[in-house]
């Protein structure tokens, strides 16, 4: 078992729409793109913050208009996802990107689903779905489209919170969390990218959340640190994603060694792999070239991944043992 087993933690679907694909879908939908050809389109994904990345994100979603689309993207990213040892994912969609363009949230969730439900008979992936809400856009608009998911019985075991995090704190959200907690689904939120430490305590305290995705921002206060390895929080960290929207100055300096070495319960992730330069393995290959780390640290993040994931103790089980049997076929 040369790849080492993982679970991918943070990884939001429309973010894996690779700039074939997105050709492709354009001309099945007759969508008229603002590029001429592949390299233009390649040219765009260049990003000053993370900002800069969601007009383009937003965007290009434009090419995804039927269930048919939606099951072709997923099942891309599975295929690839499973190439590079994922055994495990939890995938974020944007409902509200989709609705506020024309497209019904059947048309989204059941496309996705049709993908997510053959996922690990086909790739051997098993899967979780997360409706992440819009920070950036009104709470009460991202609370009516879930009454709706709750509605029509969608497939999803919990919601997220995501987009342009500065100036649109987690406490404008309590009254969603609220609900989907009261539905039983899982919370976890963006904080603490490009958001100050506080976003990461409101969306521990008042959102309430099992999971923090990104958290790096963490460092720059010590009693949270302290918080946050007491409490085991996990942290769903995306180095390369981190690097690429200015987050990080380079990779060199990424967080990730030393919140590893803090004790903290940190994850490898890929966030949107088709904008930032790599799916899973591509920042576990970079980050052991540049860190040098050690098979255990390697086994330690995928573990870390593992306890949190949202999965049965028999999963789990299951997959502790996959990463046993790496560890041991590297000794």
């Amino acid at each position: 078992m040369d790849r080492l087993p993982v679970v991918e933690l943070h990884l939001h679907i429309e973010g894996t729409l690779e700039p074939g694909l997105i050709f492709v879908l354009a001309e099945r939908n007759g969508v008229e793109l603002p590029y001429a050809d592949l390299a233009e389109l390649e040219r765009q994904y260049e990003f000053g913050d993370l900002q800069s990345f969601l007009d383009l994100y937003y965007a290009n979603m434009a090419v995804l208009r039927t269930e048919r689309d939606f099951t072709d993207l997923a099942r891309a990213y599975l295929a690839r996802a499973a190439a590079a040892g994922v055994r495990h994912a939890e995938i974020m969609f944007d409902p509200q990107a989709h609705v506020s363009r024309g497209v019904p949230l059947e048309t989204c969730v059941n496309g996705l689903a049709s993908a997510l439900g053959e996922s690990e008979e086909e790739f051997g992936v098993s899967t979780v779905l997360i409706a992440a809400f819009l920070r950036d856009e009104p709470a009460e608009d991202a609370l009516e489209v879930l009454e709706q998911l709750l509605a029509m019985n969608a497939p999803i075991t919990g919601i997220g919170l995501d987009s342009a995090e500065v100036g649109h704190p987690p406490r404008d959200f309590v009254a969603l969390y609220d609900r989907a907690r009261e539905a039983g689904l899982e919370c976890v939120a963006h904080a603490g990218e490009e958001g100050p430490p506080e976003y990461i305590r409101e969306a521990l305290d008042l959102l309430q959340v099992a999971r923090i995705d990104h958290g790096i921002r963490c460092l720059e206060d010590e009693e949270l640190v302290e918080r946050l390895v007491a409490e085991q929080v996990p942290l769903t960290v995306c180095p390369l994603s981190n690097v690429r929207l200015r987050a990080v100055d380079t990779l060199a300096r990424h967080p990730l060694p030393r919140m590893l070495g803090r004790g903290l319960n940190v994850s490898v992730n890929s966030d949107d792999p088709a904008y930032f330069g790599g799916y899973i393995d591509e920042n576990f290959r970079q980050l052991t070239e540049l860190f040098g780390f050690t098979d255990e640290q390697l086994a330690a993040l995928a573990v870390n991944s593992v306890r949190s994931a949202f999965i049965t103790e028999e999963r789990r089980r299951g997959l502790f043992a996959e990463i046993d049997e790496w560890r041991r076929g590297r000794s």
